[in-house]
């Protein structure tokens, strides 16, 4: 674990004014992007620092957050980076609700649940005009209020591009058109809601089976294939999806927005139509 760097002490001060005296704990720590945990008595906050190339996306992630209702933010910048400090959502995400489901145990009825609020959520976002962009299992958090959703570095609202360059996010979620646009340009790309969709669908198939929906080993492809080979046979739609169906009646809908056109793929909302009727 590393430390938290003086240099963004005023982030600090932000969140002791919100938690009151409080006890740190770092969350992740990747490329360039650090993500705290600042607990105090008043309640908790998490703390995002940018540096080097994830500087800039950071700065952008805060600015959506500023947009988006529900959501509140403080950001500021310190020598090397950008730093956030936004309220903690409390709350498994939906990879965690599905836990149950993936072990055998019978909780589908909550898995369900947990589903159609994530669609939900996502249905909210579209409808006042914006693209998430990057839709993965833990980036949904299921919260005492509703479903709240995560990482927005990559988010825009439509008619807009707020980045110069987008090489894609969470590969195995990429809808094909989206990753035959990365490869082929022109630059730079812009997310879709369709893709949003086919990556929401992806989500909640990987929950409830904890694989990706896409059959890599019939595809010839294994784990040292290089990224953008695999972004390649993603894009001529090369890789099957897999026929292991442990929820048939879920992964069947499922199936149909990931097959689907991205002009005949579902809307978030009518996603949710779609999974209230599955037997759970």
């Amino acid at each position: 674990m590393g430390e938290f760097t003086s240099e963004a002490a005023e982030a600090l001060t932000v969140a002791e004014g919100i938690c009151g005296p409080f006890e740190l704990e770092e969350i992740s720590n990747r490329r360039g992007s650090a993500v705290w945990k600042a607990s105090g008595p008043q309640g908790a906050v998490s703390i995002k620092l940018g540096t080097g190339d994830a500087a800039e996306v950071t700065a952008r992630e805060a600015a959506v957050l500023d947009q988006l209702p529900g959501y509140t933010v403080t950001a500021g910048r310190f020598a090397d980076g950008v730093w956030y400090v936004t309220p903690w959502l409390a709350g498994p995400s939906t990879w965690d609700t599905f836990r149950p489901v993936r072990k055998g145990e019978d909780r589908k009825a909550q898995a369900l649940a947990a589903a159609v609020g994530l669609c939900r959520a996502v249905a909210d976002l579209h409808e006042a005009g914006w693209v998430h962009g990057d839709l993965q299992p833990q980036h949904g958090i299921h919260t005492e209020q509703g479903v709240r959703l995560l990482d927005f570095a990559w988010s825009r609202q439509i008619d807009t591009t707020p980045w110069t360059t987008f090489d894609g996010t969470m590969i195995h979620l990429t809808a094909p058109e989206l990753a035959a646009r990365i490869i082929n340009g022109p630059q730079p790309v812009e997310t879709t809601q369709p893709a949003d969709v086919y990556a929401l669908a992806g989500t909640l198939w990987t929950c409830a089976t904890g694989k990706w929906p896409l059959d890599y080993e019939t595809a010839g492809l294994g784990k040292e294939t290089p990224l953008e080979e695999i972004r390649k046979t993603i894009a001529h739609q090369a890789i099957p999806i897999s026929t292991a169906m442990p929820w048939p009646g879920l992964q069947a809908r499922l199936r149909y927005v990931l097959l689907a056109a991205p002009d005949d793929r579902p809307t978030a909302a009518e996603l949710v139509k779609l999974i209230q009727v599955v037997d759970g």
